[in-house]
């Protein structure tokens, strides 16, 4: 019997329960088999648990919903950092991860971390029938929809985010992985969005850096600045700090451990 060490950590958290938990499971060797992996990821039942190999210049890493393996992700990425800051390698002052999106790093400054990510900015939809099929999905019409890995539907306000109440057959649908819905913010943050992804197990993430990757370069030139605050106003709520840096995106949040563990596989 093979154990693996099991980490839960709070990402892009202002304090315990907030955030988005993460999964983290460092491994000694070699990848489990795929199957393992997305079986540990369904028990899990987390958004995602991310897998680590170390690697001579850092740490492979490997993403599974409760039903897919993904290319990006944020907040587990956020989470394993603090794995190894905290336990792998103590005080490091930055990660280096290898990954299906390329090389990610992030700088580790206590409980602070930044992810330095590839922008996947949305190009604009010029299709009726999709665009219709996002009013049918949200029950309101957007002022824009664009295509990317994750599609984004903008909104008019802050208060229309906040009061989608979605229909996952129609988000399922789509021709993305997910849908991203954003508005302009208020007070503090410059722009909220929500994320649904049930194809990939997830009806509503909590906070999603990967959805930044394109919300970043949208807010940024509708704005005119490079720097913003985001929230994500999912039921746990999270908060991100983003910078646009062109080809590449700066996306900053907390960690917040929630328990340590052992995984028993046959």
């Amino acid at each position: 019997m093979t154990e693996i060490p099991l980490y839960q950590v709070d990402a892009f958290a202002a304090g315990p329960f907030t955030g988005n938990p993460a999964a983290v499971c460092p491994l000694a060797g070699d990848w489990l088999p795929d199957a393992v992996m997305q079986a540990i990821a369904a028990e899990n039942n987390l958004a995602e648990t991310a897998f680590l190999r170390r690697r001579a210049t850092g740490f492979a890493i490997r993403w599974f919903t409760p039903k897919i393996e993904v290319d990006l992700c944020g907040h587990a990425t956020l989470a394993s950092a603090y794995v190894v800051h905290r336990h792998l390698e103590p005080g490091c002052a930055e990660v280096r991860f290898e990954s299906a999106s390329g090389p990610l790093t992030v700088s580790c400054d206590g409980d602070d971390f930044t992810l330095d990510f590839p922008a996947r900015p949305g190009t604009p939809l010029d299709d009726t029938g999709v665009s219709e099929a996002v009013t049918a999905a949200l029950g309101v019409a957007p002022q824009a929809v664009l295509m990317a890995p994750q599609m984004l539907a903008v909104l008019a306000s802050a208060a229309e985010v906040r009061a989608v109440t979605p229909r996952l057959d129609c988000i399922a649908a789509l021709p993305a992985r997910g849908l991203i819905v954003s508005g302009p913010g208020q007070g503090e943050h410059d722009f909220v969005s929500r994320y649904f992804a049930p194809k990939g197990g997830i009806p509503e993430d909590p906070v999603t850096g990967s959805a930044h990757c394109t919300l970043t370069p949208y807010w940024s030139a509708r704005l005119g600045k490079h720097r913003l605050r985001a929230y994500q106003a999912s039921a746990r709520g999270g908060e991100l700090a983003v910078e646009d840096r062109g080809a590449r995106i700066a996306i900053g949040g907390r960690a917040v451990p929630y328990l340590e563990g052992r995984i028993y596989v046959p």
